[in-house]
């Protein structure tokens, strides 16, 4: 990373099944081009129109679990007897490069990356209402009545978890949930903590100053 180059944040954004986590983070993508998405990895079977490489990196089991074995994922979790996972060598790429970075995953896996870096900012997407999350699920047409009912019941659980992140965002309105989500980000770079050198290089400019007077 050169001197000038800012390290980028890492994100890690969850919520529900069904809560369109993933049609705003393609919108806020598309918008800011500050932005780097993680690609996860994961055993399950790619859904129609779906491309590996694009929306996952498709993979079998073994190849999972000997990825696993040498430390080349940040974390993974098992979810409705599927493995997903994050490629670690992507994302520390992209942070040195100053990309903000955003890891889509389950709550397991959030909050051991909070756990292995804690300066990993948790956002959370949640529907306005659970009959509205319910409606989602059914609209898609991609799953089973048996599977809806089993993501729901997960979100039961999954809400239990809540209250570990740092911010929660409803995603009512597409635009308004990128904008808001937008926001979080500039205002976590404002940060005193990430803005260690500024505050060092106004320290030295304010006592040169003093003594020269």
């Amino acid at each position: 990373m050169s001197k000038d180059t800012k390290k980028g944040a890492l994100l890690v954004v969850s919520g529900f099944s069904g809560a369109g986590k993933g049609t705003v983070m393609k919108k806020l993508l598309k918008k800011y081009d500050n932005y780097a998405l993680s690609i996860s990895m994961t055993t399950r079977a790619p859904r129609a129109g779906e491309e590996n490489g694009r929306e996952y990196f498709f993979v079998d089991t073994d190849t999972f679990e000997q990825k696993i074995e040498e430390n080349k994922v940040i974390e993974y979790a098992k979810y409705c007897d599927n493995y997903y996972g994050t490629p670690r060598e992507y994302v520390e790429e992209q942070l040195e490069s100053g990309k903000d970075v955003i890891l889509e995953i389950e709550i397991q896996g959030a909050l051991k990356v909070k756990e292995m870096f804690p300066d990993t900012v948790l956002l959370f997407i949640m529907p306005p209402s659970a009959e509205e999350l319910q409606r989602r699920l059914v609209s898609r047409g991609t799953e089973t009545a048996e599977v809806i009912k089993k993501r729901m019941d997960r979100a039961v659980e999954e809400a239990l978890f809540m209250e570990k992140y740092d911010y929660i965002v409803i995603n009512d309105d597409l635009d308004r949930c990128v904008e808001e989500l937008h926001g979080i980000v500039n205002t976590v770079h404002q940060e005193a903590a990430r803005n260690e050198e500024k505050i060092e290089t106004m320290k030295k400019e304010l006592e040169e100053l003093s003594k020269g007077e």
